[in-house]
């Protein structure tokens, strides 16, 4: 309770409207705080009139959640997230909130309309958000937004059907919805068709694939909805298909981020001002040189894609991929965790696995990747992994001089920057970039100015900067938002260099523990190992790790992880092959861990060699 004005107010922090979670009681807090402070505000400056407005005390503001998030912070922006969700607010830039039109003109939320808001928003979040950090702010432009979004149903091609009835929908119920609601009126909006082309090209394409994009029709939105799926478009009717080559979509709608890429503007100018597109430009582009104008003799390498003619096809033509599958293929983490590692990873870009050896940190780590990307065989360029070491430089990792075929130093760009163009003239598909072992080197010095880059904050054209070796003058490099990093890091070796505070704050970290869990048995005695045999080792192992978490010398993190008694293939006899597992594997690091007490490394060892 506090006292404002002279009457009692119940804190916010305290308020809990029944059978939803906590944070939908702020719906209508931030909401009338967003119209005092005049409809656009930072979060410092909305967490500041709640604070002042809505009861809350040192001891509420004090207070985080497990993950080390002011409470009510967090709250505050899961609540923001919804309403944007509703077409209540949106976000002009970063660190920025601001309330639509919508937003500006609805009176006060009552309890009842907050329920519904809620349990109305299409959202993979819903029953984690109290200890999941809230999205970032997904920018959207002040000015006219630009649209390119498919058209084909199970059904065909709607093109007509949108145009006759004087609308756009999107077919799905459960995806982009959040993208359909971020539409405004005024918007422009162009249907479109991606497929890949060989032949008959207005340009000399030296035999290889094209990337094509067919505008079909342009339109201007002039109603929303707000179901996540319709807006009403006037669509001119006078406009005449054209194709648009190399900087394609093939998502079912992507914005153009015109505020941040040149390409974006160039193929916005051609598809709603009909400009010409030059092709000589793209072409010259890096990303694109190697493979049109690299090889002089118009010979191809033979490794290009096959003319495609189907349209709106996926980035990939491999199988969905999520948590589910994950689980199926040997992780004993519940789906719900993972679940949420994903989310986490998806708000804040990057993400570090770390634990005892054994726990499985870079098979997850592939997984996660592939359930991010949404794709059981994603793309070289889609999935790229990196390992540091003592040796690795900034200059291999980011760019530097290397020597050229002529003799002479030419600089080079490393995997970090080639993630990042890829990610970048594929803006609708996301990349993921694994570092395995990111503390066996000193990252400070191989990241470089890319520590800052990689901030979820930063992942945009106003936070550019100079690199240590720039290719020309003036030239600034930033990361974009479609490109994930996930690391992963062994606790236990003493030969490791500790991770900076700045490191730890640019990255979510996860912590991996022995999983002998019942899902662990369940694969076990699907690899044909009886349950006795399953409990003599889950008992042993434990035991032993309860011992290494108690020496004071070593402590959980040296930990024996479940990895080490995952059978991959049938086992026929369980008992010999946890004793060949103890002599080769378990056995030698014990030995590592008691290099100075030998005897103990022994006993340890009879121990689990020891029949059930």
């Amino acid at each position: 309770m506090q006292l404002q004005k002279g009457r009692l107010i119940l804190s916010l922090f305290h308020t809990k409207i029944d059978g939803v979670p906590q944070f939908v009681s702020y719906f209508a807090p931030v909401h009338r705080a967003m119209q005092h402070l005049g409809g656009q505000a930072t979060p410092k400056q909305v967490y500041a009139y709640l604070t002042e407005h809505e009861g809350l005390t040192v001891e509420d503001m004090a207070h985080v959640n497990q993950n080390g998030k002011p409470t009510f912070e967090n709250r505050a922006a899961w609540a923001r997230f919804y309403m944007t969700k509703a077409g209540w607010m949106y976000a002009p830039k970063h660190g920025v909130w601001a309330l639509t039109e919508k937003g500006k003109q609805a009176t006060e939320l009552t309890q009842e309309q907050a329920v519904a808001l809620f349990k109305s928003a299409q959202t993979q979040f819903k029953g984690h958000e109290e200890e999941v950090e809230a999205p970032q702010d997904h920018v959207q432009p002040e000015s006219t937004q630009y649209w390119f979004v498919g058209a084909m149903w199970d059904e065909g091609d709607q093109t007509q059907r949108f145009m006759l009835e004087g609308i756009w929908q999107n077919g799905y119920e459960d995806k982009f919805t959040d993208q359909v609601q971020a539409m405004r009126e005024g918007d422009r909006i162009a249907i479109k068709a991606s497929f890949s082309r060989k032949h008959d090209l207005p340009f000399d394409n030296r035999g290889q694939v094209v990337s094509v994009m067919r505008i079909k029709a342009i339109g201007t939105v002039t109603r929303n909805h707000g179901d996540g799926r319709t807006v009403d478009v006037v669509w001119d009717t006078a406009f005449a298909p054209r194709d648009w080559f190399f900087y394609t979509y093939r998502s079912t709608i992507t914005r153009a981020r015109v505020e941040d890429e040149v390409l974006a503007r160039r193929l916005v100018a051609f598809a709603f001002e009909g400009a010409p597109q030059d092709y000589a430009f793209f072409m010259a582009q890096p990303y694109w040189r190697e493979r049109f104008l690299a090889n002089d003799d118009g010979l191809t390498d033979g490794t290009a894609e096959a003319e495609g003619t189907e349209e709106d096809t996926a980035p990939s033509t491999s199988a969905s991929y999520g948590v589910a599958d994950i689980v199926a293929e040997g992780c004993f983490v519940p789906e719900a965790d993972l679940q949420a590692m994903l989310q986490r990873w998806q708000s804040k870009k990057n993400l570090i696995l770390q634990g005892p050896p054994g726990t499985g940190k870079t098979w997850l780590a592939k997984r996660l990747a592939k359930a991010l990307i949404d794709s059981k065989s994603p793309s070289d360029e889609q999935l790229r992994v990196v390992q540091f070491h003592p040796a690795l430089s900034y200059e291999d990792f980011v760019r530097g001089y290397r020597p050229g075929g002529d003799g002479k130093l030419t600089l080079t760009d490393g995997v970090f920057l080639q993630v990042v163009e890829a990610a970048r003239f594929q803006p609708d598909v996301d990349h993921v970039l694994i570092i395995e072992e990111i503390n066996r080197g000193n990252p400070a010095q191989v990241l470089g100015e890319i520590l800052t880059l990689i901030e979820s904050s930063k992942r945009n054209k106003e936070a550019a900067m100079e690199l240590a070796y720039p290719r020309r003058a003036g030239e600034r490099v930033y990361v974009p938002e479609n490109l994930y990093v996930i690391g992963t890091m062994n606790v236990a070796d003493r030969s490791l260099a500790l991770v900076d505070l700045a490191l730890r704050r640019r990255f979510a970290f996860v912590n991996l523990v022995p999983g002998l869990n019942a899902a662990w048995e369940q694969w076990c005695l699907a690899k044909g190992m009886d349950a006795a045999s399953i409990a003599h080792i889950r008992s042993e192992i434990e035991a032993l790790n309860q011992e290494i978490s108690q020496d004071s010398a070593l402590g959980a993190q040296f930990q024996i992880g479940h990895s080490y008694v995952t059978p991959h293939e049938a086992v026929a006899d369980a008992q010999a092959w946890f004793a060949e597992v103890v002599q080769s594997e378990i056995g030698p690091l014990l030995h590592e861990y008691w290099f100075d007490a030998p005897e103990r490394a022994d006993a340890a060892i009879a121990k689990l060699l020891q029949q059930a």
